[in-house]
Order: structure tokens, then C-alpha cells, then sequence
């Protein structure tokens, strides 16, 4: 099969397509035709070795869409619509960069029934089961709560956005250019704050008595401030590092974490665990709102899959407003 292999760390161009062997599924696994991906910053920094050296051949990829090809276990059946992401893709075993992929079945969603296209699911499953593990519990059932997404500019964040409106929530939105504004507005922001660094007050001014999560993409660097507009008894969830490394120097309790507030991380590596079982992963659920026009699509390029190494350049250039995808 054909598949993109990074054999050193570097840029775009350490991406070369070879035929590799396919690897049939084990007991635990699923093999499956991949059809579409996602492109997601973790493949941009495995390729340059931010995330551990290269050692031997690795195949990049945390997420795909396509048809069950093999099950050993009878679960999924050959030729059914289906979703995988992360359970160790891209680093315990071969990413989804490839024409097939074998899969923990763990980390296997089932999507038949879907209308939509390929290229429109391949945008859902890694950010969209981010922010599910992320807020799922905090905000699933409980509407009309006041969510603020601090970084809701990257895929992930407009992930946030758009999936907290569904749930019925009211959103505020940040972004540091307010040539923004107006996407996530579109899809589905109440309020839009440009972000100077320091939020919190004007975040009060629109929530006074301040917001019952926050869904923190930024990171370490904007963190305190984003605690400072919870209410008592809210939550702050970091999902992202986009503000650099995931360091607090000095953190003081008393001082930086308000009354009755929790601070909690979600990395998605629990996804497919026993701790956070796919089974109930809404995924369907979205792909069934973005086919009824009740959800926005955040895919905003697709490219072939002999252009893979562009479109890692694309999402290095910080130009990519929205979901990145590859038809294979």
C-alpha cells in the first residue's frame, strides 16, 4: 500500500510517499480502507521531532474516515462506514497517512447511516472527540450555560465553538485578530473578544457574573486570566498549547485559582481508553447536525493525496481558518 513515511525530523519535505507492507488486524484491531484525513498540528510536530526522536520508519497520522476492511472480532463489518483517531496512531503503531491503516478497535466509531462526504466526516473525529472529552461532561446536559473558548481560531477552537452552540449554549469566542470575528460569528459565536493577552475583564463585562466553562486552547500563557472569568464553581479545561510550553511557574491557589473554581486537563491520548470509551462518542450525532444544516462545516481546503507535503506548509503558515483535510 501507498503511505507517507518520515524516516528524520525536518521539514515538509522529510514526507515521502512509499509502498509499505499492509499489516492485517489482530484480535484487537480493525484494518480499514482510509479514505479521508484530517490534518492536525500533533502530525506537523511529530514530523519535525517535537514529539520524541525518529527512530526507524514512522507513518504520520491521528485520525482517518473510510470502510471496514478486516475485524477479526466480528464487531464491524466489511465494507461499514467508520472513524478512528489516536489509540497510539502515528507512534505506537502506523498514523493514517496511508491508503489503509489497522486500528485498536477500541478507537473505532461507527458511521453508517451518514450522509455525508468523506472529506466532510475526515474534519470531524479528532477535534470534535477533543472537545467531546473535554466538556462532554460538563456541558452535555446542561443548556443555556455561558462557554468561553479562549484560542477559537485554531480547528479545534471553532470545534468548541460550534459544539457548544449545539448543545445549547451561549458562546464567547477569542481570537487575536478581529478579521475573525466575523468566522466565528458564522459559526455559531455570541460574543467575540480579541485577545490582548488579558480578557478576563471584558469577558465580566459580557457574562457579569462570569462564565461556567472555559474551553482553554492557548494554554499556560493565557490560563490565570481565563480562571479570573469563572464563576464560582466553574471550570477551566486546557486542551491546547498554543501558547507554548505547558508550564505554570509559581502557581498560587489562593491567588490564581478563584474561589470554588477547578482547573483540569484533557489531552486526547484517554480517547478508546476504558477511561473514556468511544461507544459514547456523539459523532454520528454531529455528522447527522452537519448534514441537516444545524451544525457548520469547519473544513476549509481538501487536498489529494499526493499534495500532503503543501498542505503541511499551509498549516505552519497559521493561514488555515478552519479544518484541513486529504481525500486518499
Amino acid at each position: 500500500m501507498k503511505a507517507y513515511v518520515i524516516e528524520q525530523a525536518g521539514g515538509p519535505d522529510v514526507l515521502q510517499l512509499r509502498d509499505i507492507p499492509s499489516s492485517t488486524a489482530n484480535s484487537e484491531e480493525v484494518r480499514i480502507r482510509v479514505r479521508a484525513f484530517g490534518l492536525n498540528r500533533a502530525e506537523v510536530y511529530r514530523r519535525a521531532g517535537k514529539m520524541g526522536p525518529i527512530t526507524g520508519q514512522v507513518v504520520p497520522g491521528i485520525e482517518a474516515v473510510g470502510e471496514v476492511i478486516e475485524d477479526p472480532s466480528g464487531t464491524f463489518r466489511t465494507g461499514q462506514r467508520v472513524a478512528t483517531a489516536m489509540g497510539g496512531l502515528q507512534f505506537s503503531r502506523n498514523g493514517s497517512y496511508a491508503e489503509e491503516v489497522t486500528v485498536l478497535r477500541s478507537n473505532v466509531i461507527d458511521l453508517d447511516g451518514t450522509s455525508l462526504s468523506w472529506e466532510e466526516l475526515a474534519a470531524l473525529p479528532e477535534s470534535y472527540l477533543t472537545v467531546w472529552g473535554a466538556l462532554g461532561r460538563l456541558i452535555d446536559t446542561i443548556p443555556g450555560q455561558t462557554v468561553l473558548v479562549r484560542g477559537a481560531t485554531s480547528s479545534v477552537g471553532q470545534a468548541g465553538v460550534a459544539y457548544a452552540k449545539a448543545r445549547g449554549q451561549r458562546v464567547i469566542a477569542t481570537t487575536r485578530s478581529a478579521a475573525n470575528a466575523a468566522r466565528l460569528t458564522s459559526i455559531g459565536a455570541d460574543a467575540v473578544i480579541i485577545d490582548s493577552g488579558e480578557i478576563s475583564d471584558q469577558v465580566r463585562a459580557a457574562a457579569p457574573e462570569g462564565v461556567d466553562v472555559v474551553l482553554e486552547v492557548v494554554g499556560a500563557a493565557t490560563v490565570r486570566d481565563s480562571l479570573k472569568a469563572l464563576k464560582p464553581f466553574g471550570t477551566a479545561v486546557v486542551i491546547g498549547l498554543l501558547g507554548g510550553a505547558p508550564v505554570l511557574d509559581n502557581l498560587h491557589l489562593m491567588n490564581d485559582l478563584p474561589n470554588a473554581t477547578r482547573l483540569a486537563f484533557f489531552g486526547s491520548g484517554l480517547l478508546g481508553t476504558p477511561a473514556l470509551p468511544l461507544t459514547a462518542a456523539p459523532l454520528k450525532w454531529i455528522a447527522d447536525q452537519l448534514a441537516s444544516g444545524a451544525m457548520p462545516s469547519l473544513r476549509v481546503q481538501t487536498f489529494d493525496f499526493d499534495d500532503v507535503a503543501r498542505a503541511h506548509s499551509l498549516i505552519e503558515s497559521d493561514r488555515a481558518l478552519g479544518k484541513l483535510v486529504v481525500r486518499a
